[in-house]
Parts: C-alpha cells; structure tokens; sequence
C-alpha cells in the first residue's frame, strides 16, 4: 500500500511536456532521449562521464526494473542498461571505483569498472532513500525523504545517522567543510503535497545540530542540490519544474524554468555545464551555467 500511494502521488502530478516557458527550449545546449523515469544525473570528472539513474516503474516499487545509465557530457549515449537489476535507483555519488546508489531501503554499491553490483547494504527502516553524498573521510550520507531522517554508511557499517523533524522532509545533499547541507521537500501533508515547500538547511558533523541556511524563507520542493561556489547553490524544484541558484542567505533565484519533474540535477564547474533529469519526461537535459562564456 505504501508504495502504491507514492506511485500514484508522482501520477497525480506528472506532466508530458519539457518547458514551462518556450524561452528556456532555445538554451538547451542538448537534449537526450531514451531513459525510462530519470531520476539522478551525477557528472564524474576523473571518466568525464554521466551516470543516470533510470527509476523505470514506481519509486517505491521492488520490481527490478531499475537501471543506471551512462552517458557523455556532450549528450551521447554511451550505454542505456550500464547496471542492471536494481528497483527505483535515484541519487548516486563515487568513491573511488565505486559508485553508490540509493535505491528504496538500501544503498548499493556497483562496481565501475564492470557495472556489475559489488554489495547491497541494507536500511531497515528507511521508507524513501533518495540523494548520496560523500565526505573528506570517504563516509557516505544518504536522505530518506519520507522517514525525515538521513543515513551513513561508515566502512562497511549502514546505520541511522539522523532522525528528526526538522529534516523536513530531508531531498538533495551535499558536503560543505564541516557541515552537511539538506534541500528539504517541506513538510509532506498529502503524497508529495506540501502547505510550505521547503528551503536549505544545514547539519553540523560534529553535533548534528539542524539550522537554516539562511532565513530559511520557503523557496522550493527541493530535490536536486550542487555547490555552484563558496557561497552559491544550485538546486531543482521538482513541482514547479524550476532550476533555482541559492544564496548563503536562502535567496532563489530563477534559472529555468521547465515543466514538473525536474529532479536531481548533476553539474561540472569545468564545463560550465548543468545536467537536468526531466522524470516526467524520459529526457536528460544539459544547459550552459548562466553568466558564464565557456561552451
């Protein structure tokens, strides 16, 4: 039954096509078919590659139906079916020759070099285990939206690091010196509906103490989260479609605007370059980054 009520929320709200707003179709830099429910774009530097993971069915679902992707950064396909044999895989980070995925109630481990599935670790618990992150320490952060808490795998150890509340809902992560900053859903009052969509947060290691980032003013059904700069974020906003830049202060402001699904985006400072899962829409999107010359 749970998993059926996420399943017909993400029905409930998905749409068919890709621009909010004809303007932002003429800044595609490309566009790429053939992915199968799009959940993640994570750009790794050291293969210059792109891994998406490809829900392909409900997001709750134990189908097996669940696959990663792996692409160029210049909108080719490399191989559609890289890894196989997941369920609903969505966030994704590297460390070393692994890639980790979250995947409903366990984090797996693949094995670059062969895309095969090295390890499974198991979350006994967790209801909606969503976005990856990594320290300097090489231990790894996962968010479970709809269990308001946030897990840590520490060597071979997969256990509940945080549980609380004040996750609000806990999406997009990512590690900025000593602390981990959240992009918080908001408060779930119906499927994914909320009355106050949420804002960044951020947790420190050493207390795990939840603050805002900022005021923490409402900006967004936060899903994907970047560091742009030192001061900088970038963030999508799943039920508005929007791709957002987050200030230190928690100011958004718009960079795209596109349709509904717009989930955990991945990016390359390098290539000046923003890479977009449209979930709704099977289509991987990439942009150049706003302000910037570079192609």
């Amino acid at each position: 039954m749970a998993a059926l009520k996420w399943a017909l929320a993400l029905i409930l709200f998905a749409s068919s096509a890709t621009f909010a707003h004809a303007d932002d179709a003429a800044k595609v830099r490309w566009r790429l078919e053939g992915f199968k429910t799009p959940e993640s774009t994570l750009f790794v530097p050291s293969g210059n590659v792109i891994y998406v993971s490809n829900i392909n069915g409900a997001p709750t679902e134990k189908d097996g139906n669940g696959f990663i992707s792996k692409i160029s950064p210049d909108g080719k396909m490399i191989k559609v079916d890289w890894a196989t044999g997941l369920n609903a895989p969505k966030g994704m980070s590297v460390v070393g020759e692994k890639l980790f995925v979250a995947d409903i109630d366990e984090l797996v481990e693949i094995d670059i070099a062969t895309g095969s599935v090295r390890k499974k670790y198991p979350a006994q618990d967790a209801k909606f285990l969503n976005d990856v992150t990594v320290d300097s320490k090489n231990r790894i952060y996962v968010s479970d939206l709809a269990g308001n808490a946030i897990w840590q795998l520490d060597g071979e150890t997969f256990t509940k690091w945080l549980e609380s509340a004040d996750l609000k809902s806990p999406n997009g992560l990512v590690v900025k010196g000593e602390h981990l900053i959240v992009g918080c859903w908001g408060v779930m009052t119906n499927g994914f509906a909320t009355d106050v969509p949420g804002h960044l947060l951020q947790v420190s290691f050493a207390e795990k103490t939840i603050k805002n980032l900022g005021d923490g003013s409402s900006v967004g059904n936060l899903d994907g989260l970047e560091i742009l700069s030192d001061s900088e974020f970038l963030a999508t906003d799943w039920m508005a479609g929007k791709v957002l830049k987050i200030d230190a202060s928690g100011k958004a402001q718009l960079l795209f605007d596109l349709n509904q699904g717009s989930a955990d985006l991945g990016f390359s400072a390098q290539k000046n370059a923003i890479f977009v899962p449209m979930m709704n829409d099977n289509v991987v999107l990439s942009f150049k980054l706003p302000g910037t010359s570079s192609d």
